[in-house]
């Protein structure tokens, strides 16, 4: 079974993605089907079918937090790439997960992790890509994960899962503006904040109105009319209800800027190396608003610097801690 690119030509989307290479060791497509009861077909440049669950009335949501979920687990390769999330590139462990698109979410597990236990033992995955042909419960892992809970002979084996809450962090968020992006036309990815994601909030320097961006199913953060030319302060809440509030992020698409705050834990000074490739710019996409918390954000300043290809500049972030009962949405 084959996962080709997602489609180019959809609006807002990345110009390209490598294709990946999933398939079933140790068995057949036709045994996968039976097993999940679901048709699995060959994609050939089709976008997720996101919309069409949603207006059928399937739930779109990520695996709740607390709960043991009881699924199967294959495994494919992203060789390399960042998947549907568009991150840069796949984790350094190469612990990762696909999901369904009910679970994906329209990109709403992007970043998070899930426990993974299967016969052999039990593997940590960060959520980096969807499987369009994945039914509910059913996990695409990397080959390197899947081996750590299974020999991959097996092909498919039977799983539990769980979301995991409040997982070690990588390291200080990171964020991304993407190719194209302008002072009329804003979208960032972030990186590095470990549960799913639920708000993302920008604002002109330090005194502009704060504005709400929207998720895109491939994960990017947008504002359609633009947040001005930056820098920027990005507020980020999370859905265990933490927020930080990062500055100093700015206007330079295709550069991954890594910031000195955390989402959890505290926060620690770090430094940016401007890295990354321009692409074709792309056109500007529409999508549900996700609703921003209204909680004010109390903030003590951290300093960092920040190198791309333009002259040195100061980045600050500010980290507030969270509230004493966080939300329970999507996690």
């Amino acid at each position: 079974m084959t996962d080709a690119t997602t489609a180019a030509d959809e609006p807002g989307m990345p110009a390209s993605r490598p294709a990946l290479g999933r398939w079933l060791a140790g068995g057949s497509v036709a045994a996968l089907a039976v097993l999940l009861g679901v048709t699995l077909a060959v994609r050939s440049g089709a976008a997720p079918a996101c919309a069409a669950l949603r207006a059928g009335g399937g739930l779109l949501a990520p695996p709740a937090a607390g709960t043991v979920h009881k699924g199967k687990a294959t495994f494919y390769d992203s060789k390399g790439a960042g998947g549907n999330c568009s991150y840069p590139a796949a984790p350094a462990d190469r612990r990762y997960v696909a999901l369904g698109p009910s679970e994906y979410a329209d990109g709403a597990a992007c970043g998070g992790y899930l426990e993974v236990t299967g016969p052999k033992g039990t593997v940590r995955v960060m959520v980096m890509d969807q499987c369009p042909e994945c039914a509910p419960g059913h996990l695409d892992l990397s080959r390197e994960a899947f081996a750590r809970i299974a020999d991959p002979v097996q092909g498919i084996v039977d799983v539990n899962y769980r979301l995991v809450v409040d997982p070690p962090l990588p390291g200080p968020l990171t964020f991304r503006i993407k190719e194209g992006a302008s002072q009329w036309w804003f979208a960032v990815l972030i990186a590095n904040h470990g549960n799913p994601l639920r708000s993302v909030e920008v604002r002109q320097g330090s005194s502009g109105q704060w504005r709400t961006a929207t998720r895109e199913s491939y994960n990017y953060w947008l504002i359609d009319s633009g947040a001005g030319p930056g820098p920027y302060q990005i507020r980020v809440t999370d859905t265990r209800g933490h927020r930080v509030t990062a500055t100093g992020v700015r206007m330079a698409p295709g550069t991954v800027q890594r910031s000195s705050v955390r989402m959890y834990g505290g926060s620690s000074r770090g430094s940016a190396t401007g890295t990354g490739t321009p692409s074709a710019r792309p056109k500007p996409s529409a999508s549900a608003s996700t609703r921003a918390s209204a909680r004010p954000t109390p903030s003590v300043a951290l300093t960092t610097d920040a190198t791309a290809s333009v002259e040195p500049t100061a980045v600050e972030a500010f980290a507030a801690a969270p509230p004493a009962t966080p939300s329970p949405s999507c996690g």
